[in-house]
């Protein structure tokens, strides 16, 4: 079983997502070359996102290291960054059984009508693997691990389902929406502080979108200038000379042009079986939706995301100085910030002051989470990872991660309890949305 799973997980998003969303075209009958045109275009697309990210781990990491050696920031918990704490979660034994057992329930819970996404994510189904692992560890039992890693599956397809319209507002893309495992956790938080702003007067009448602002100071809110001051600000922060201070302004404003085109092609080849899928369900099952539920990589065009998310990484690092009992020094997941706050941006609206405010919010509740985690991640970690200490990664500061580790960890009644809740609150989405469609 681990052998396959290391099999899939070696083809990457650029060949598996590929492959998956031809065979979703054929199915949908969208013919044999469209199929192959717009899974490749969607690969290419992914490539370059790839491309992209390694960009900001090539630019940004040297110089958030540069800062954490030249402020001599003391904390004890390092953070490795998600890959290596994905590889550390599906290196457990509930990691070896998350592929299969999560691709099942979701064809269970698509035919049953509780969730319209199905979730190709597979690279990410990890968040579920570390849920599952932590709980097995803590609770000596493999079988609640397995329990526990497949409620955050479920979550993570409710809130997909909630947030699709929004995402596919924002990316301009029917028939998809995001149940990657980090981001999906975002979504009730960032739904609950939307629902303050509106309450708050000076908020609610916010109009700080990149459009608004734009049209105030012109080319100064243009997202490459803005790429370009915050590469200043990073070179100051990092003590670079010129030479090392014009790679990083020139990569910073690469990452902002680089991003928001890949995203383009990605939706180019999206959308054709976007309008086929729609066809065909209204053909098949009355206009009923499926969503393909894809890595939340493909939100990070929007410049406020890149933007605030730029901004984060020198305000995270002060964050984690000034926050009484956190322990985590971020270094292998903060470059790649605007992970963290992505869906921020679809659920404000591309609001930036919103969005920067929640970014904050959801990067103190990070750190604080992935301290908790941070003694269990490193006794998974061993044998894996060689490090000195404890460590973690930000990736761990997963609230479905933390709420779901709380409770199972206390074993089979508190867990029980939890999975009535979830398909409760299931069968209260669902019924949610046939009144919605109904209308």
């Amino acid at each position: 079983m681990q052998g396959v799973i290391e099999y899939f997980l070696s083809l990457g998003s650029t060949v598996f997502v590929p492959i998956v969303l031809i065979i979703i075209g054929l199915i949908l009958r969208q013919g044999f070359l469209k199929s192959i045109k717009s899974g490749v275009t969607v690969g290419v697309g992914f490539i370059g996102l790839n491309l992209a990210i390694s960009l900001i781990a090539n630019v940004l990491d040297p110089a958030v290291n540069n800062i954490v050696e030249r402020f001599g920031l003391q904390l004890t918990v390092i953070d490795v960054g998600s890959g290596a704490a994905a590889g550390v979660a599906f290196g457990t034994v509930v990691g070896a059984l998350i592929i299969p057992a999560v691709f099942i329930l979701n064809i269970v819970m698509l035919a049953l009508g509780l969730t319209k996404t199905m979730n190709i994510d597979i690279f990410n189904y990890s968040h579920y693997a570390f849920t599952g692992g932590v709980v097995a560890l803590v609770a000596d039992n493999v079988w609640l691990g397995m329990i526990a890693a497949l409620i955050q599956a479920v979550w993570s397809l409710l809130s997909a389902d909630y947030s699709a319209k929004m995402v596919q507002e924002g990316l301009g893309v029917e028939g998809v929406s995001i149940p990657q495992g980090y981001a999906a956790s975002t979504i009730p938080l960032y739904v609950l502080l939307d629902k303050i702003y509106d309450r708050i007067p000076f908020l609610r009448n916010s109009k700080l979108d990149l459009g608004n602002v734009q049209k105030k100071i012109g080319m100064f809110a243009d997202p490459v200038i803005v790429g370009v001051i915050l590469g200043i600000i990073l070179s100051l922060l990092a003590g670079y000379n010129f030479h090392e201070a014009s790679n990083l302004i020139m990569g910073v404003g690469a990452i902002m042009i680089l991003f928001q085109r890949m995203v383009k092609i990605i939706v180019e080849g999206l959308l054709p079986i976007s309008e086929s899928a729609k066809g065909y369900f209204n053909k098949k099952f009355g206009g009923r939706e499926v969503y393909i539920g894809l890595d939340s990589a493909i939100t990070l065009g929007h410049p406020v995301t890149q933007i605030v998310g730029t901004i984060l990484i020198p305000l995270t690092l002060i964050l984690a100085i000034i926050l009484p009992g956190n322990k985590v020094l971020p270094m292998g997941d903060l470059a790649f910030a605007a992970f963290f706050i992505c869906m921020a941006t679809i659920i404000h609206k591309g609001n930036i002051l919103k969005t920067l405010i929640s970014g904050t919010i959801n990067m103190i509740i990070t750190l604080y989470v992935a301290t908790w985690f941070a003694p269990y991640f490193t006794e998974l970690a061993k044998g894996t990872l060689d490090i000195q200490g404890q460590s973690t990664a930000l990736w761990n500061g997963n609230l479905f991660d933390f709420v779901i580790t709380q409770i199972a960890r206390h074993g089979w009644i508190f867990t029980i309890i939890l999975v009535i809740v979830t398909i409760a609150f299931a069968l209260l989405m669902k019924k949610r949305s046939v009144q919605n469609e109904a209308q």
